[in-house]
């Protein structure tokens, strides 16, 4: 009897149990391990030391990026269904690499300015609790874009979001970032519970959570559960869209980058962008290719009007109101999204979708690179000019000549002019991406908003070779601050020189 049951016990036990391939796990494993460390570590390090666990992070987000080279050799996948190993819950491929470094990379980049930040906010924000916030929602975002199916799709992008509404009202006693907080907090836990409840119809008609499997049973639902398919395809959608942050679902976006400290709202632009877009393009793309009649033309009006409403937004902004600069950046964010969604769409109606998901990777990794650099920049100005205005930009070049030089190269990469010519190729990749797919009417759309984009950009870029109101007083740059300037700006510059190198980078291999 006992050796009847050890035997039926064994295939059960096998089936359970699975090796894990520690490797393809690492990235967001080593931010997480970092992310605990440092929590335990606080409650030791002296008051003085703190700034140990800025560096310790540093360190840290710079392993999880190294960890990414010995995945290069080929696709490598884990959390696998027993008998079927290509249908898996974590998936190391090129698409995921290439997102881990963007998110990776801008939150190695938003730590070296938060090192700074932390330093100038004389206690106002707590460090350990911030570095280990700002860790966790960097190992949630590195998570994210290996996620296969819809369970760990979801954690991973409430581990990347819960993380971010605590950094954003950190800050003791501002009412502002606390209004920002709980703004963020409301408008992400609707966009989550609008997602698990279109997740949950998904489930119910397809039976499974996996993405590839989800591809396959949606199209031979029973006739009976199309409307519940329907309902949860359309409302899995709605709640990415709030991910995103396209209009109309963009209202939180300038108050929480005003409210959030500088470098939070840098790694929002960036790193909070990307989790939502590499949300949106595995739920449609892979989960629910069959589905491109619904979600192609909602996704491209949502692009029409994101990028119309940002611009619109950005270009009313004045540069005599508080906090103008960071404003401004945060309406041209909302834009960007515009642009990045457009792809997205185009992926609906192109017979070569992986190269339309390819021109949004590359957008992204462009905008990543100088919106980082712009926000470090107004991190500088904003250490003498708290209200960071735009006019407080005057005369930047007679104060900090490099620094005026650096951000005028972000600002013209952003508005797509040259010298910043990776901004116009990223913009031109969109562009060709939309007509290719039969989106003309999009791409017209788009090319009115780079011309009203175009106003506002070089009003700020004329701005900064004015000159300054009063005596030029030229003030020390931070180590910390002028490693990201410098990394960005290079980053920016070598891929000026070779654009296509962008393009191929961001080949993403997702089919």
């Amino acid at each position: 009897m006992s050796s009847l049951a050890q035997s039926l016990a064994q295939p059960l036990a096998e089936s359970v149990v699975q090796s894990v391939d520690w490797l393809a796990i690492a990235p967001p494993t080593i931010a997480a391990v970092v992310a605990l460390a440092v929590l335990v570590a606080d409650l030791f390090v002296a008051e003085h030391k703190k700034a140990l666990l800025g560096w310790t992070s540093v360190a840290g987000l710079a392993a999880s990026l190294l960890l990414l080279l010995p995945l290069l050799d080929g696709d490598r996948s884990t959390f696998c269904l027993t008998g079927d190993s290509d249908v898996c819950s974590y998936t190391a491929d090129r698409f995921t690499l290439v997102i881990q470094f963007l998110v990776l990379g801008g939150a190695l980049l938003a730590a070296l300015l938060s090192v700074t930040a932390l330093k100038d906010a004389n206690k106002e924000l707590p460090e350990g609790e911030f570095w280990f916030l700002l860790l966790s929602s960097a190992a949630g975002a590195a998570l994210l874009p290996a996620s296969r199916d819809l369970a760990t799709l979801i954690v991973a992008l409430e581990v990347a979001s819960l993380p971010a509404f605590a950094l954003v009202g950190l800050r003791h006693g501002d009412r502002k970032s606390s209004e920002a907080a709980l703004k963020f907090f409301l408008s992400s836990v609707t966009a989550t519970a609008v997602s698990l409840m279109g997740i949950s119809f998904v489930y119910a008609s397809t039976g499974t959570l996996y993405l590839t499997q989800i591809a396959d049973r949606i199209q031979h639902v029973d006739g009976q559960l199309q409307t519940l398919t329907q309902t949860g395809v359309v409302l899995t959608l709605i709640g990415f869209a709030f991910k995103t942050a396209a209009v109309p679902f963009h209202f939180w976006v300038p108050d929480t980058y005003v409210g959030a400290p500088l470098p939070v709202a840098a790694y929002l632009s960036v790193v909070g962008k990307a989790v939502g877009f590499t949300g949106l393009i595995l739920i449609t793309v892979v989960a629910l290719p069959s589905y491109a009649d619904v979600w192609g033309p909602a996704l491209a009006a949502l692009a029409a009007l994101t990028m119309t409403v940002g611009n619109v937004g950005a270009l009313r902004q004045q540069a005599t109101r508080a906090h103008s600069a960071v404003r401004l950046l945060a309406w041209s964010s909302v834009g960007q999204a515009g642009y990045l969604l457009v792809p997205v769409a185009a992926a609906a109606y192109s017979d070569d979708a992986e190269r339309s998901i390819g021109s949004t990777v590359a957008y992204a990794l462009m905008y990543a690179a100088v919106n980082l650099g712009a926000f470090a920049v107004a991190a500088l100005v904003g250490r003498t000019k708290p209200l960071n205005r735009v006019s407080d930009y005057r005369g930047l070049y007679a104060r900090n000549p490099l620094s005026a030089l650096i951000l005028a190269f972000f600002l013209l990469c952003l508005a797509g002019l040259p010298p910043g010519i990776i901004g116009l190729f990223a913009k031109v990749t969109v562009f060709s991406a939309a007509v290719d797919a039969g989106l003309g009417w999009l791409a017209v759309v788009m090319a009115v908003n780079v011309v009203i984009a175009l106003f506002y950009y070089l009003q700020w870029t004329a701005l900064l070779f004015r000159a300054p109101e009063g005596d030029a007083v030229r003030h020390l740059v931070p180590a910390p601050l002028t490693a990201t300037m410098a990394l960005t700006g290079v980053v920016g510059i070598a891929l000026s020189g070779a654009p296509q190198l962008i393009l191929r980078f961001a080949d993403t291999g997702l089919f």
